[in-house]
């Protein structure tokens, strides 16, 4: 969340940055700055308050040691009465926080100078393109047809064992998959992140940290007797890994991977574009989540979207980059970029990353800082990116890599596969 100083201090420049969010916080940046007073004002009268009745403590302690009892018993009387004063401006200060922090969640984040205008998927910028589109033979077919005639995804079985969104990876589909995740945490952890095995149920203090609550909590699994949440990305338990964390200068940068599956209700998605593996429930992802000082954060920002043109560059896929729009850009982002890669037998675009500089956002909901050489405390960047999101990934092989005698295998993939065609 935004932090109530800056705001305070950069009130008129944030208000026009959120419009091109098509988010107007004239309004909510008053009440917040109202109640941030009032926070503040009943802060002091407390600590005088509390200050006060504890002088009296000292004073009455020292009557009865000089035996001016009916002096101490009238200092008494008069600290009972502060303490009610304390108990009543705590519980107003509390109230105050409560309301201030339940606003300060409805704002999303300032996007960064270098986001677009605009207001839907359609105004996002494509900034890079890269790979030839492959020429299909006649008769060529989509991944979930492919799937079936070389038994390698079974959409049916799942849909019997759990539900729609739940595929089952058979066979060389499996071991595809497998060699998929393997590949991208080698890479990652080649290129200096440290893997982590992690939990995916997370609480709702997580959810809240990272921002997935509560902007996005139609969209997650409850288990409600436990109140847990299954997580919808790696991001989420692995970036809090560090809440409530006072780093050193020394600490820094922190860069993390990890594979997990990911769970998402995907609310409301129907359609042709929700075929096969385009858009699941239950899929698996390896994340990459990088913790930087403000002032590196933005080339940490570029070296992974490198990082990620490395792994599609490696698997020869033809892909672009978006940089996403104010009106398409997720919640708790100052800037994102969005990789697709091209399903040549669908004809389309797929989605198989979102790299994002959050800045000091998810910070100030973690509480994770850092004190600089002074000794000065700083709240830190935040980022994390998909590298990769393995359904559309593998639709976009399987697709652009058939051929008549059956789907070739990415040649970086053959030593983690043991085997070069699907046929």
């Amino acid at each position: 969340m935004l932090q109530v100083s800056n705001i305070r201090a950069h009130k008129e420049g944030y208000i026009q940055a959120l419009k091109k969010r098509n988010f107007n916080a004239e309004d909510v940046f008053e009440e917040i700055l109202t109640l941030d007073e009032s926070r503040r004002s009943t802060q002091t009268q407390l600590d005088e308050t509390l200050a006060e009745s504890n002088q009296l403590s000292k004073e009455i302690g020292m009557l009865f040691k000089s035996g001016e009892q009916q002096k101490a018993n009238i200092l008494k009387e008069k600290t009972s009465q502060l303490k009610d004063k304390s108990k009543e401006l705590s519980d107003i200060f509390s109230e105050t926080v409560e309301k201030l922090e339940h606003l300060l969640y409805t704002v999303p984040n300032i996007p960064n100078d270098l986001v677009p205008a605009g207001t839907t998927e359609a105004d996002n910028e494509e900034i890079f393109n890269e790979g030839d589109i492959p020429v299909l033979a006649e008769g060529s077919l989509p991944h979930w047809e492919l799937a079936k005639k070389y038994d390698i995804i079974d959409f049916e079985l799942g849909n019997k064992i759990t539900g729609a969104g739940f595929p089952v990876y058979k066979g060389k589909g499996a071991r595809l998959q497998r060699a998929l995740i393997t590949y991208f945490l080698d890479k990652a952890v080649d290129a200096g992140y440290t893997e982590f095995q992690l939990p995916l149920l997370v609480n709702e203090t997580s959810g809240f940290g990272t921002g997935q609550l509560p902007d996005k909590e139609g969209q997650m699994y409850h288990v409600t007797e436990d109140d847990l949440y299954l997580i919808p990305t790696a991001e989420v338990p692995m970036t809090n890994l560090f809440r409530d964390r006072m780093l050193t200068e020394a600490d820094l940068p922190i860069s993390c991977t990890g594979h997990t599956p990911c769970f998402r209700r995907e609310a409301g998605s129907y359609g042709a574009h929700v075929r096969g593996l385009n858009r699941l429930h239950q899929f698996d992802k390896v994340e990459i989540v990088r913790i930087e000082k403000p002032e590196n954060s933005y080339a940490a920002l570029d070296g992974m979207v490198d990082h990620i043109k490395d792994l599609l560059q490696d698997l020869k896929l033809p892909y672009r980059i978006l940089r996403l729009c104010g009106g398409d850009l997720g919640f708790t982002a100052a800037v994102t970029y969005d990789f697709e890669v091209f399903s040549t037998a669908q004809d389309r675009w797929l989605e198989i990353s979102s790299v994002s500089n959050f800045e000091t956002f998810q910070a100030n909901r973690l509480k994770l800082r850092y004190k600089d050489k002074d000794g000065k405390k700083e709240l830190v960047h935040t980022l994390n990116g998909s590298a990769l999101a393995l359904p559309r990934v593998l639709a976009g092989i399987l697709e652009n890599y058939q051929t008549p005698e059956g789907i070739k295998v990415p040649e970086v993939l053959v030593k983690y596969t043991g085997f070069k065609m699907i046929d």
